[in-house]
């Protein structure tokens, strides 16, 4: 199953796309707004943020993702991603069409801010990578381990932390460390 997203909600529709060929187009109509719109079945022009996407994927296979990576694990509001991380603040959130964010969560997750927590990534001068969590004000609160980090609290994690935003689950994927 192939599901493909309203361009004007954002809501996702699902169709079994072994019923149809390369190169012939589908026009849906959007159960949420209404909206009618196309496709065309094959191969697809990635945009910027799929391109990214599909590229953390294969360096999270490869392990070479520099300053590491986000793994949001599967859930009932979203499916497993892997987003890169860059160096300095990476202000993860909720994606949401108008809202900046350097982590943009494809998720439902009503509890999620669209703005949630800040991941601050910086190498030392020694060429370890050192990442240090805290929460941007959300509404629900950020948890490491199942504790809440308290306002203004910064909480250094390491590869493999397991950290909550509202009710998605993420865990760290340390980048590689320069001798």
């Amino acid at each position: 199953m192939k599901r493909v997203r309203c361009p004007k909600c954002d809501h996702y529709i699902q169709f079994d796309e072994t019923k149809y060929v390369e190169g012939q187009s589908l026009v849906f109509v959007c159960d949420e707004c209404k909206k009618q719109f196309s496709i065309r079945i094959g191969k697809s022009k990635l945009t910027a943020a799929n391109r990214r996407l599909e590229q953390a994927a294969m360096d999270e296979q490869a392990g070479t993702e520099e300053y590491g990576n986000i793994v949001v694990i599967g859930n009932a509001f979203a499916d497993k991603q892997v987003l890169p991380l860059k160096e300095g603040d990476n202000l993860i959130g909720r994606r949401n069409r108008g809202t900046d964010v350097d982590i943009p969560v494809e998720t439902n997750d009503p509890s999620m801010d669209r703005r949630h927590c800040i991941l601050n990534v910086k190498r030392t001068p020694q060429g370890e990578l050192v990442y240090t969590l805290r929460d941007n004000d959300s509404l629900t609160g950020t948890f490491v381990q199942n504790e809440l980090l308290g306002p203004k609290e910064r909480l250094r994690i390491e590869d493999g932390a397991v950290f909550t935003l509202g009710a998605t689950t993420l865990i760290l994927r340390e980048g590689q460390a320069k001798h």
